[in-house]
């Protein structure tokens, strides 16, 4: 049955028919329709079920802060759920599908946790699940991993593309209402830039649905004559279907906009992720109107009053053939007078307020529609929609009046919309007579001038009349443009007839009726199933903080971040523990305001994009090679070169020993270069390594360790002294980026006045390492430079050219041989790559990877980061007090390291193991010792960080961290295995260098 009302409908085309499916079934509607009003048009109410109950609920409200319709819209690859009803704009093809019932919607056999809900109050699953143990894992995990989540996971990858875009100006008007126009025309005034974003498809909010007169002219005109008046200012950017997601620190907005929603498949992105910069804020994001609480109100046809007058007046439809108005403030009338002048029959209105004056009251008198004064709700006949309402006095006493109806409208007073104001640090102010929070603008966010730059404008502020709220919007408009560097415009503010207004009555629960409506529910979080018991058995419980208590009921926690359900919520809590509102507050405003699609947080990171590669400059040259690919962070680099027939472990056993006996060559192009400069940078690199950097000389090497402020090693590698202010830090791969991070940190937020610049140089040069004994004879035949030992001892470095390419060479060695690094610029790394493998042809020269690399440095008992570091090693552990200055009085962590439990003698700490039967300990493998632990389990004393089989030794070694292990050299440690059989490999403690222990062959 239709539900349209003809010569209704500002919003739709009655001219243009759309076509869409709800659960498999054809249906259409209008163009300018959402797909909430088309349902409402057909007379679908029955929109969804709820999350713990399985209740049939509608639509309750007509925007972003409806928590009922939610559905799965669209197919295969573009399948999104938890879509509102009310904010999906219709569309030709469009496909709908209610959630969170099974079977069919009608009929859902989870209703049945609804004939049990005594024994699922709030916070049962804390309480139900505990015993016996053994249940957990074979009835309760499964059963509450099938039950959890709302709506369908998308099964085939996004068909869509998103994008992020940039922007930045003066003013920024978050709210494309009556308010946000305004405040846009008196900034634009001033000379400021301004960008006006309004979530909705239309411009105007509620002023035209609500009424009134602007500047002599309805809200509709006024509207249609700013919005032309801003459009061709040239200093003035609109952009409808844009959210103000989120505001954050130093004027930063994220912008959500929904581009191509309505038109699937064409060229544009679907959404866009808008990163703007504005000088100052203005939020116009209006108010929200609060449900009444009474038993049975979450049954289909129970909305919102202001829900139900946009149904009516934007798309035409009447939620219902009669309707009962309930309300403790005047706005509501609005909805009835609507209704009535749409010829839909009102069969009253039922105030909370024992008397009624003023206008919309007398209004109402003449339209002849009945006013029941002092009275409630005290209860709601029907199962899958309303039938009847239960008229009592406020006490609930006496039978009461039963009251046909199929639709309620009810008014709880309206909240300021204050999640953007707040998610900065803005505080709130409680409203007595109004009985809101609303802007506190004595303590506005603050920014890193210490002054605000976030404002409210309209009923954003708390002004909720027409007239109160285009002064303050106004207003606010012209202060942002002078914030921002403009002029105070002197531009009359829009004027407004104010209809005068009788108090609201702040009533948040209504009795429940003596008869079968005693047992019927009152509803705070319609998604959730939080009922107003559940809050009162929060605070018998003890759950006095309002964060307590909604972690505790789930109150606020669903998809509409408890739009309509908080302020109802903490007064409920407020009057359980007998105290305030104010006293007891709000919980957190967090980003987005409303749900925003993962495609736009992604933007266009999907797919091979999700993640940069990047690749040296030699890579098709190992790729041709036959390298086995291995990703380190973001790098792609040879784990080993494999040739024909032979295996992965044959080839890194044939690289170590053609590099031990010959020459290897090694892609070390993607260490990390950090470029450090400046009159303290000598200065600030003592503070950062443990060791002396100041005092390397012009042409020297040194290693040296890096630790965070908590004592950890955090890095390790090579500093070079290029000049007297300059040096080059070395890092490893994978570190290069979050070192440079840790760099820049301290020097902007701690040494802020030190004269220290850096710069990442890590992809500005292509690096080749040559290693082994003939790796002198395989520069010289480069030609260019003297690399004799003479001219370039161990730890030193030079600049000059190889092979005519200018290049800068380090006497350093990774591996324990003699070896070479050497530098050129990137776009020269592949020639030079070849000149090496060309000139070592004679010597036996093969490239090795970087398994090879881990086992040669094993072998000399290196260490690496990530292996035997994670995070809570510190470089005593590792037995290197060598590596730690005894000159310096300070550096980064030094302090964190004499703590007690880093001075402790049973720490675990490095030392080589050596098997003795020849075998690998497995990776990882820990160390056990006598006795066992207060479980029954046997000590763990250690752990393998590194394990290899060492071709050059022909056996297996690793090295790892064992309770007081270097005090212990010479003993055997048992290692267990996880192959099921219980087998223990034993193997020796020892020092770490496995090979060449005096270090001759690097220092020849």
């Amino acid at each position: 049955m239709s539900h349209r009302i003809e010569g209704k409908g500002r919003l739709i085309d009655r001219s243009k028919t759309l076509r869409y499916t709800f659960n498999g079934k054809p249906m259409t509607g209008y163009a300018g329709d959402t797909l909430a009003s088309a349902l409402m048009g057909a007379g679908q109410m029955v929109m969804g079920r709820s999350f713990k109950y399985h209740r049939p609920r509608g639509a309750v409200a007509s925007g972003v802060e409806e928590p009922n319709a939610l559905m799965g819209i669209g197919e295969g690859g573009r399948f999104e759920p938890n879509q509102r009803a009310t904010t999906t704009a219709l569309f030709d093809g469009l496909s709908a599908k209610t959630q969170n019932h099974w079977p069919t919607l009608e009929f859902d056999i989870g209703a049945v946790n609804d004939l049990g809900a005594r024994f699922l109050p709030a916070g049962f699953y804390y309480k139900t699940f505990m015993f016996p143990r053994v249940a957990w894992k074979h009835l309760f995990e499964p059963f509450i991993r099938q039950s959890a989540g709302l709506g369908a996971v998308p099964k085939e990858p996004d068909a869509d593309r998103y994008e992020y875009a940039y922007h930045h100006t003066d003013v920024l008007v978050i709210g494309g209402g009556v308010a946000g126009l305004a405040a846009a025309r008196a900034a634009a005034a001033g000379g400021a830039s301004v960008t006006v974003l309004e979530q909705t498809p239309h411009w105007g909010g509620r002023a035209p649905v609500d009424g009134g007169e602007i500047d002599g002219t309805d809200p509709d005109a006024w509207v249609k004559s700013a919005v032309e008046e801003l459009e061709k200012a040239e200093n003035v950017t609109l952009r409808l279907n844009c959210m103000g997601a989120g505001v954050y620190d130093h004027g930063f907005v994220l912008g959500y906009e929904r581009v191509a929603d309505t038109t699937p498949g064409d060229d544009r992105p679907r959404h866009r992720l808008w990163r703007i910069r504005a000088r100052q804020i203005v939020t116009a994001t209006g108010a929200i109107e609060r449900p009444l609480s009474f038993p049975g109100n979450d049954l289909p046809g129970v909305m919102l009053a202001s829900a139900v007058r946009d149904y009516v007046e934007n798309w035409g439809v009447a939620p219902g053939k009669r309707a009962l108005i309930v309300t403790n403030n005047d706005d509501a009338y609005l909805t009835a007078l609507s209704l009535h002048a749409a010829k839909v029959e009102v069969a009253g209105i039922v105030d909370v307020r024992p008397t009624l004056t003023g206008p919309l009251a007398e209004r109402a008198r003449k339209a002849g529609i009945r006013l029941m004064t002092g009275k409630a709700l005290a209860g709601v006949k029907g199962r899958s929609g309303v039938k009847a309402a239960l008229v009592t006095d406020l006490a609930g006493k006496g039978t009461g009046e039963a009251i046909e109806c199929d639709t309620i409208a009810m008014s709880g007073g309206w909240s300021p919309v204050v999640h953007l104001w707040s998610h900065c640090g803005g505080k709130l102010l409680w409203d007595e007579g109004e009985a809101l929070f609303k802007p506190d603008p004595e303590r506005p966010p603050l920014g890193a001038d210490g002054q605000g730059f976030v404002a409210t404008a309209g009923a954003a502020s708390g002004a909720l009349g027409l007239a109160e709220a285009l002064a303050d919007a106004h207003e606010a408009g012209r202060r942002a443009a002078k914030a921002a560097g403009g002029t105070l415009t002197r531009k009359a503010a829009p004027k407004a007839n104010e209809t005068e207004r009788q108090p609201l009555k702040p009533v948040w629960i209504m009795p429940a009726g003596a008869g079968p409506e005693k047992r019927m529910k009152m509803w705070l979080d319609y998604q959730n199933d939080v009922k107003v018991s559940d809050v009162q058995l929060a605070a018998r419980e003890g759950y006095q903080s309002v964060e307590h208590a909604k972690r505790y009921t789930t109150l606020g926690m669903a998809t509409d971040q408890g739009k309509l359900s908080n302020i109802n919520g903490l007064a409920v809590l407020s009057d359980a523990l007998g105290q305030p509102i104010p006293q007891t507050g709000t919980t957190t405003f967090r980003p987005p305001y409303t749900p925003i699609s993962m495609g736009a947080i992604a933007g266009e990171a999907r797919g091979e994009l999700f993640q940069s590669i990047r690749r040296t400059p030699m890579h098709a040259i190992h790729d041709a090679a036959g390298a086995v690919w291995e990703p380190v962070g973001h790098w792609r680099r040879p784990f080993c070169f494999s040739e024909a027939g032979e295996s992965d472990e044959e080839a890194v056993n044939r690289e170590i020993l053609n590099t031990r006996e010959n020459v290897g060559m090694l892609d070390a192009s993607t260490l990390g270069k950090i470029l450090v400069k400046g009159p303290d940078a000598g200065k600030f690199l003592d503070m950062l390594y443990t060791n002396m950097m100041s005092t390397i000389p012009v042409g020297k090497c040194r290693y040296g360790l890096m630790c965070s402020e908590n004592g950890f090693v955090s890095d390790d590698g090579v500093v070079v002294r290029l000049a007297e202010d300059t040096w080059l830090c070395h890092t490893t791969t994978g570190g290069a980026d979050r070192i440079h991070g840790h760099m820049e940190d301290w020097l902007q937020c701690e040494w802020w006045d030190w004269k220290v610049y850096t710069a990442s140089l890590t992809e500005e040069y292509a690096q080749v390492a040559v290693a082994g004994p003939k790796a002198r004879k395989v520069l010289e035949a480069l030609g260019g430079m003297d690399v004799s030992k003479e001219a370039m001892p161990f730890m030193t470095w030079a600049d000059g050219t190889l092979a005519d390419i200018p290049a800068r060479v380090y006497r350093i060695s990774f591996t324990g041989e003699l070896s070479y690094e050497i530098a050129v610029p990137a776009n020269r790394g592949a020639e030079l790559w070849e000149k090496v493998r060309e000139a070592g042809a004679a010597h036996g020269i093969q490239p090795y990877g970087t398994e090879a690399m881990h086992i040669m440095r094993a072998e000399k008992g290196f260490i690496m980061i990530g292996d035997e570091t994670d995070g809570t090693v510190i470089p005593q552990d590792l037995d290197m007090s060598w590596v730690i200055s005894k000159k310096k009085e300070d550096y980064l962590g030094k302090r964190a390291q004499q703590r007690p439990d880093m001075a402790r003698e049973d720490r675990w700490r490095l030392v080589g193991l050596e098997t003795l039967d020849g075998s690998v300990i497995p990776d990882g493998a820990y160390a056990v010792g006598e006795g066992l632990n207060d479980k029954g389990q046997r000590n763990m004393i250690g752990r393998v960080t590194s394990t290899y089989y060492s071709p050059t030794l022909k056996k297996g070694i690793a090295m790892g961290l064992i309770e007081r292990g270097p005090e212990r050299l010479g003993e055997v440690v048992d290692f267990a295995t996880l192959d099921g059989t219980g087998t223990v490999i034993k193997a020796r403690l020892r020092g770490t260098c496995f090979y060449d222990e005096e270090g001759a062959k690097a220092d020849v």
